[in-house]
């Protein structure tokens, strides 16, 4: 979505299509078009390995077909003096770039991530519809990757994996000279509509008595940055990514099931002890992501759903590794069950967000990424794709975030554990980042070998 000032429309402001919850949050977050939400690196990229031979001309129409049919991706967020909205605008052509691809001395598969990386370091201004670009970097007539660029603000990880799966359909269908069908898609302004239209319901109403019990006296765990925030300087995001042994990652999966917990409450309760020890605080608030799509009939569309879910794990009186994951494992079950549109949890629990007022202070979420529509050995239109998901390329400049850092953990489909450790580099430290990771190993480790751990 981009900024922009808009009269009302004709039909009157009964008309106005209103924000989504997640849009008001994101606009908290504003600090014009080079930084912050609306600025030009809060982007989300992502590639693909394709085997076959493509056409670009069928390629072209189909990324066409996609912002046709997704119309989120032609959606400006106007402001004038009756506050915030959505404004469709018309489907307009997508940026294709094609570039020619040499490994050299290197591995295709290190020359495909890092030509990703080289994408993902790209500004792409809110203002420029529509909010996806493509490019294509082949390394010979049936080898290639794909690369996808959002602006964060039109979409989510989710969403990606809805863009690329009708992208591949849609490819099919002009590869074979048939039309694409662009209508039947749920769009997000249909979505913004339903979280207004149920606002004041019953099941909202109890589950913000739950978050305002749950949540009081309480605040986000702040992690100390190795410097303050200079509020003259724009941020400047780098990326820590690293991939866990196949070994350690088999022990923490198969640890996840003996407890029957999720990866992410195992990941979750190890987070909490590392936010412990580098806070000293044994009461731990983390924000996590969502897919934040309440109701399956929005599963299949695109926009910005992704709600921010705070999970509270007091470790206080706990013993061992094991009693914190417990208490882990009972507070993200309590989350899930209670989830509802962050702003209305903002609203009831001010005090929680205080981290983000302080310089010395930096809110680092931590997600497991969501496998929607896994790609992998998929075959449409004589093209096989592969989503490049095991990345060890750390990068100095990349895609940004509001504010703070963002920790992401995927399972891989070779059951490894990768991750990422986004953070400013104007605050932090890449030997910071370093050092987390590392600690954070060592806890899964320990707590998967030996729950019983002391917790000193």
């Amino acid at each position: 979505m981009s900024i922009s000032t808009a009269p009302p429309e004709a039909n009157g402001l009964d008309q106005r299509i209103p924000l989504s919850y997640n849009q008001e949050f994101l606009r908290a977050f504003d600090k014009g078009e080079t930084d912050g939400a609306f600025g030009e690196r809060h982007t989300l990229v992502c590639g693909w390995r394709v085997s076959g031979e493509i056409d670009l001309v069928a390629l072209q129409q189909a990324l066409d077909d996609v912002v046709a049919r997704h119309e989120v991706l032609r959606t400006a967020v106007a402001s004038d003096e009756g506050g915030g909205h959505q404004v469709v605008r018309p489907p307009s052509p997508v940026t294709l770039e094609v570039h020619d691809l040499d490994a050299g001395d290197a591995s295709r598969e290190a020359r495909a991530e890092e030509f990703l990386n080289e994408l993902d370091a790209r500004p792409f201004s809110v203002r420029e519809l529509p909010h996806l670009r493509a490019a294509v970097g082949r390394f010979d007539a049936t080898d290639a990757v794909l690369v996808l660029a959002t602006h964060h603000t039109s979409t989510d990880a989710w969403s990606l994996q809805v863009l690329m799966r009708d992208l591949a359909a849609a490819y099919a269908a002009r590869s074979g000279g048939r039309p694409a069908g662009t209508a039947g898609a749920v769009q997000y302004q249909e979505f913004a509509r339903w979280q207004h239209e149920t606002a004041t319901s019953g099941r909202i109403d109890t589950n913000r008595a739950y978050w305002r019990e749950r949540l009081e006296g309480a605040e986000i765990t702040g992690v100390t940055s190795d410097r303050p925030r200079d509020e003259n300087l724009p941020s400047a995001y780098g990326v820590h990514r690293f991939v866990f042994d196949a070994e350690l990652s088999e022990r923490v999966l198969k640890f996840a099931r003996a407890t029957r917990s999720t990866p992410f409450m195992v990941m979750a309760a190890a987070y909490s002890v590392l936010l412990r020890e580098r806070t000293g605080t044994s009461d731990v608030v983390f924000p996590t992501f969502s897919s934040g799509r309440y109701e399956e009939r929005f599963t299949d569309s695109v926009g910005p759903f992704f709600n921010f879910v705070p999970i509270r794990v007091d470790t206080t009186g706990c013993a061992t590794l094991g009693e914190v994951l417990d208490r882990a494992r009972a507070a993200c079950v309590g989350a899930y069950q209670h989830e509802i549109p962050f702003a209305r949890i903002a609203e009831d629990s001010p005090a929680l967000l205080a981290p983000f007022a302080d310089g010395f202070l930096a809110v680092v979420a931590f997600e497991v990424l969501q496998t929607a529509f896994p790609m992998e050995g998929s075959r449409v239109g004589g093209l096989e794709f592969a989503e490049i998901r095991e990345r060890g390329l750390s990068q100095t400049v990349s895609s940004a975030i509001p504010d703070g850092g963002l920790w992401a953990m995927d399972v891989l489909p070779s059951g490894k554990l990768a991750g990422s450790l986004k953070f400013d580099r104007h605050r932090f430290d890449e030997s910071t980042a370093v050092g987390l990771v590392a600690r954070f190993r060592e806890l899964l480790g320990a707590m998967s070998d030996a729950p019983g751990t002391p917790l000193s």
